[in-house]
């Protein structure tokens, strides 16, 4: 499997005698097969390449490789990618696989805040990633409850209670530490719970040095669990007011509201959408993760030809002779909706179908818009 990365502005002809030196190197390999694949998979992308005149816009990714599942088989196939971001990596690799690391560093979710539920009773940590709420570990406590005995004996027990805190406190720190560190895109994080316990966590140094700087604040929360996370999501608001949920929330609120008020500001007939977008109307377009309409290109065995859009699985009769039309091909209508408003200078947001407003998005058909002004 070979992977070649072409940084953004990267002159091809360096690239195709670079591969040249590859293809005459690989003639040495002493295994018959293996040389046969790499000599192919050269071959297949050196060619490739000679169909460009200069490298795209963002760079380009190419991938060539045998990927037949029978042993002594030869399927040589390959793949050309433009990299949504600008590709700054210059590669050569040929492995049993191929290298992806570049592209999906492009493409991985970077809006993730840390969260850490604490109190007597146990700890939970848990991630905002994007507009999910993930849960990823419950630390036990081993806090012993409050006691009503008095004299010596209490004092004996309050003292023991607090060592047992001390150390709850600790071993919070040390499992929320380790988590927080695998993700170098951790922007913030919101210590909350139902107990004085929290502050006591904020004001100490129990997390890692490099993510107490990390610390936004502290949220009073009623419960731990995944309801006590999306409670400090919530609460925590302002303190992460740039994070994708809370920008989301708001965002669905104002089309909500104008919905609401009726004052032409906000459609979300499939209609009235794309009269809008024909007329630059559309500042922001909200697409729902469930919305699974698509254009169909049909015909009929009569000879008619016409397109249609309608959800995945649904059937079309001719409107010449009755019968059933077979669809050519298809095309995701959030993808054209898309294009088109952004060749209008407008936004285009993916909502999820997991939250309140989502949910309310996908109940009246998935898709909705924000208008720049009222239509008449």
């Amino acid at each position: 499997m070979i992977s070649v990365y072409i940084p953004k502005g990267f002159n091809l002809q360096e690239v195709l005698n670079m591969l040249k030196q590859e293809y005459a190197v690989t003639q040495n390999v002493k295994s018959r097969v293996t040389r046969k694949n790499v000599l192919d998979a050269l071959e297949k992308i050196t060619n490739h390449l000679r169909q460009f005149n200069q490298t795209p816009p963002n760079g380009l990714a190419v991938f060539a490789g045998n990927i037949s599942q029978v042993e002594g088989q030869s399927d040589i196939q390959i793949w050309s990618i433009e990299p949504p971001e600008e590709l700054t990596v210059k590669m050569y690799w040929c492995d049993q696989t191929f290298a992806l690391e570049p592209l999906k560093d492009m493409v991985r979710e970077k809006e993730i805040y840390g969260l850490i539920l604490i109190d007597t009773s146990g700890t939970d940590v848990g991630l905002l990633i994007g507009k999910k709420i993930v849960l990823e570990k419950h630390i036990d406590s081993l806090v012993p409850g409050k006691t009503t005995k008095g004299g010596w004996s209490q004092q004996r027990y309050a003292r023991i209670r607090e060592e047992a805190k001390l150390e709850h406190l600790k071993k919070s720190g040390e499992e929320a530490s380790e988590i927080f560190k695998q993700y170098k895109d951790l922007k913030g994080i919101i210590i909350g719970g139902p107990g004085p316990l929290k502050d006591k966590f904020f004001e100490g140094e129990f997390l890692d040095y490099t993510l107490r700087k990390k610390i936004l604040g502290v949220v009073d929360t009623s419960y731990l669990g995944i309801q006590g996370l999306e409670e400090a999501v919530h609460r925590g608001e302002e303190l992460i007011k740039e994070a994708a949920v809370i920008k989301e929330r708001q965002l669905m609120q104002k089309f909500f509201t104008h919905i609401q008020k009726d004052d032409g500001l906000a459609v979300y007939k499939l209609e009235d959408i794309i009269k809008a977008i024909d007329y630059g109307a559309v500042e922001t377009l909200l697409v729902s993760e469930s919305f699974n309409w698509v254009k169909f290109n049909l015909t009929c065995q009569c000879g008619v030809k016409i397109e249609k859009a309608g959800k995945r699985g649904d059937v079309f009769k001719c409107p010449n002779c009755g019968a059933v039309m077979n669809a050519v091909d298809h095309k995701d209508l959030a993808d054209i909706l898309a294009e088109k408003v952004k060749e209008i200078g407008g936004n285009v947001e993916i909502i999820s179908k997991e939250s309140r407003e989502g949910q309310s998005l996908k109940e009246i058909g998935g898709i909705g818009a924000l208008l720049r002004y009222r239509l008449q």
